[in-house]
């Protein structure tokens, strides 16, 4: 039993990779034109927008090092447009109707949201500059 509880890390270890790996291909397919291959907002469309695209690598150090995950699941998700509207980010349609998992903002209330949202922001955490502490609910 006790050599059993030391794969544990490893198998979580390995569903975290998996999402980030979804979440990169979610990324590419949707977000690199703008946003660019590294996250920083220097994608080849970003020279034709009016507003520059954001770096996301610094949306936890823009938040004191916390990551804000709720706030970016909101922008992802466009839910945050009846309070800040941006025709300059696209709502993604095809990642907010698929199947639903659970996610937790970090305050342990999980609820549950598209898998595909879920993915892009767990890719865009990893891809933080310096890495995220913990998060913001």
């Amino acid at each position: 039993m006790k050599y059993w509880l030391l794969l544990v890390p490893f198998v979580l270890m390995g569903t975290t990779l998996e999402t980030t790996s979804a979440g990169k291909t979610l990324y590419m397919q949707h977000c690199v034109s703008c946003h660019g291959v590294d996250g920083k907002g220097d994608g080849p469309a970003a020279v034709r927008l009016s507003t520059k695209p954001a770096d996301l690598t610094k949306i936890a150090a823009r938040r004191d090092g916390m990551w804000p995950a709720l706030e970016v699941m909101e922008i992802l998700s466009g839910y945050s447009r009846n309070t800040l509207p941006r025709e300059d980010m696209p709502v993604i349609v095809d990642i907010l109707d698929h199947e639903m998992s659970e996610f937790d903002p970090g305050n342990s209330e999980p609820f549950l949201m598209p898998t595909k949202l879920i993915e892009i922001a767990n890719y865009l955490e990893a891809l933080q500059d310096p890495a995220s502490g913990s998060n913001l609910p």
